[in-house]
């Protein structure tokens, strides 16, 4: 499976380092080669910053690269539970009702799943956004 180790990511960190926060392997697209799906955030030390998910190939060259982006950290989620299982990708999405909710706390939970359908990644559960 590929190895995020290295990999440049899509992710505006300024100063600090992208990190892989976690990490998962499978055949999402059912070519026979395992995906390799990483949430990855920028490493700030402190306060709850952003999470991106993306998804890995190794395609021909020696690196793996990003060929999906399934969670944008623009979009100011953080990323508790996830796991790739039975060529899907699911996770728990944190996430804020309004920009006036602090960072530290997040108050919104979604859970996503993203299946490879006709060339794509589609997010196949509805958001079911609740409070917390």
């Amino acid at each position: 499976a590929p190895d995020p180790t290295g990999v440049e990511f899509p992710l505006e960190c300024g100063p600090t380092k992208a990190v892989v926060q976690k990490k998962a392997s499978g055949d999402l697209d059912g070519d026979g080669r395992p995906e390799t799906v990483a949430v990855v955030r920028c490493d700030a030390g402190s306060g709850n910053p952003p999470s991106g998910v993306y998804v890995l190939t190794q395609g021909t060259a020696d690196t793996p690269r990003v060929v999906a982006t399934l969670v944008d950290p623009k979009e100011r989620f953080s990323v508790s539970d996830f796991a790739v299982r039975d060529g899907a990708v699911t996770a728990t999405l944190l996430g804020y009702s309004s920009t006036d909710v602090p960072s530290c706390c997040p108050d919104v939970t979604d859970r996503a799943k993203w299946q490879w359908k006709n060339g794509a990644f589609v997010r196949s559960k509805p958001s079911e956004a609740r409070s917390v």
